[in-house]
C-alpha cells in the first residue's frame, strides 16, 4: 500500500500542473430583442416576423370599409377630384373637353362659355349626378 501513494498523489499533482495551463472565455450573452437590451435596429425585423406568423384575426375590430360611410359615388367624385383633374386640366386648357362611360358611372368634362372647367359625375343605377365645377381666376 505505500508504493501506491506515491503514485496517487503523483498523478494527482500531474494532472492539476496540467490543467492549471487550460484557459477558458467568459460566456456572453448579447440580447436580440430590444425590450430586453439589444439593438434597436432588431424591432422592425422581430415585428415583421411575428406578423407573418400570426393568422388570427380579431373578432371585434371594426371594418375600416364600414366606418367611411361614403357611397359609391362619393368614393368616386373625391378620387375624382384628386387624380382625375390633374391630368385633364393639361388637356382642358387646350379646348379638349370629353365623355367617360364606365359601368356604373359617366363622368363628363367640359369648359363652359367663362372659361370655368365642368366636371359631371352620373350614376347609371340611381341617375344620381354630381358636378365639379373648377373656377379659373
Amino acid at each position: 500500500m505505500n508504493r501506491h501513494i506515491p503514485k496517487t498523489t503523483g498523478l494527482l499533482l500531474g494532472s492539476l500542473l496540467l490543467s492549471a495551463g487550460t484557459s477558458a472565455t467568459e460566456l456572453v450573452y448579447t440580447p436580440i430583442n430590444p425590450s430586453f437590451g439589444g439593438s434597436p435596429l432588431n424591432g422592425a425585423w422581430l415585428l415583421g416576423n411575428a406578423q407573418a406568423q400570426n393568422d388570427k384575426k380579431d373578432p371585434d375590430a371594426l371594418d375600416r370599409a364600414s366606418l367611411t360611410g361614403m357611397s359609391a359615388l362619393d368614393r368616386f367624385t373625391s378620387q375624382l377630384e384628386s387624380r382625375l383633374l390633374t391630368d385633364l386640366l393639361s388637356g382642358v386648357s387646350d379646348g379638349q373637353t370629353g365623355t367617360l362611360t364606365t359601368e356604373d358611372f359617366i363622368v363628363r368634362i367640359y369648359n363652359n362659355e367663362i372659361g370655368t372647367l365642368i366636371v359631371e359625375i352620373t350614376d347609371r343605377l340611381t341617375g344620381e349626378m354630381s358636378e365639379i365645377i373648377v373656377g379659373q381666376n
